[in-house]
């Protein structure tokens, strides 16, 4: 298991019938999380005294309630700057397990001795550009959400990266992907974070069990000659790390690198175990 735990402003403190307990800074959040199957005891004082609690609904969806909560706040991860806020099921805007990722990349496009193109798809809030720009990669940003791209510029201006070789992209990504093959593009890396279920700007229905490995093969046209790196990530519970380094496996064997797929964790400070939160697949040369 690849596990993010070089936080300082986040961490888990403890989990619970199906909630987790978390702090974001210097606030304390509840928010449910679906692989919390145990019934342990709530001892932790966090429980009684949290800014903020996501209640699930039983029809679906579900609301915050706040406790002297700001409606936006930071954190930060090194060098990076984010900008929080609570919104649409049970969000922060943020996924602090795939700092594991961003450390893992980061590192490869420093020692990479060479300009390094990043197509990062899926883009969301901009955690990966961020630290794939912060590296000193140039970055494509595509999201097919204009309030998602809008707040991934927001953190890059709080991050010190307003000038930072970033293309900000609104864009169905598949179709993006289409047009970036005809135009004859190619990318040294390419991230992408799918969303299980989704639509894009006009519409187009995302469904990751069908979608995923066409993209995929359209993403390996996109490489470079010498790929530096893939990675995807699933939040998609059939998507098990064994079937991502099987689906990486059948498109990117001809570039000859390694690949490696393993879940992702977040350590919980009360206990000293590890809470699983999706996986990955990486590749890389």
């Amino acid at each position: 298991m690849w596990i993010a735990e070089n936080w300082k402003d986040y961490e888990v403190i403890d989990c619970s019938k199906g909630e987790k307990l978390e702090r974001w800074g210097k606030y304390l959040l509840v928010r449910p999380d679906p692989q919390v199957i145990w019934d342990t005891p709530k001892t932790e004082k966090g429980w009684r005294k949290m800014n903020g609690h996501y209640h699930r609904s039983a029809k679906g969806g579900g609301e915050w309630e706040f406790f002297d909560l700001p409606e936006q706040w930071q954190i930060h991860y090194g060098s990076l700057t984010f900008n929080l806020k609570p919104f649409s099921f049970k969000h922060t805007g943020l996924f602090p397990e795939q700092a594991a990722n961003w450390d893992w990349f980061s590192e490869k496009i420093k020692k990479a001795g060479r300009p390094v193109k990043v197509l990062n798809l899926f883009a969301y809030t901009g955690g990966a550009t961020l630290a794939a720009a912060a590296a000193g990669a140039s970055v494509t940003h595509v999201d097919a959400s204009k309030g998602m791209v809008t707040w991934a510029k927001e953190n890059a201006v709080s991050s010190g990266l307003k000038d930072a070789p970033i293309r900000w992209i609104v864009d169905d990504c598949v179709k993006f992907v289409e047009r970036e093959i005809r135009r004859g593009n190619h990318y040294d890396a390419i991230i992408m974070d799918p969303p299980s279920y989704g639509r894009g700007p006009k519409g187009e229905i995302w469904k990751i069990e069908d979608a995923i490995y066409p993209l995929v093969q359209l993403c390996g046209q996109l490489l470079s000659d010498e790929p530096l790196f893939f990675l995807i990530n699933s939040y998609t519970t059939g998507l098990q790390p064994a079937v991502l380094s099987y689906m990486m496996n059948t498109v990117l064997k001809k570039y000859h690198g390694t690949i490696k797929a393993d879940e992702l964790g977040l350590p919980v400070s009360s206990n000293g175990l590890v809470l699983p939160c999706g996986a990955s697949g990486r590749f890389e040369r």
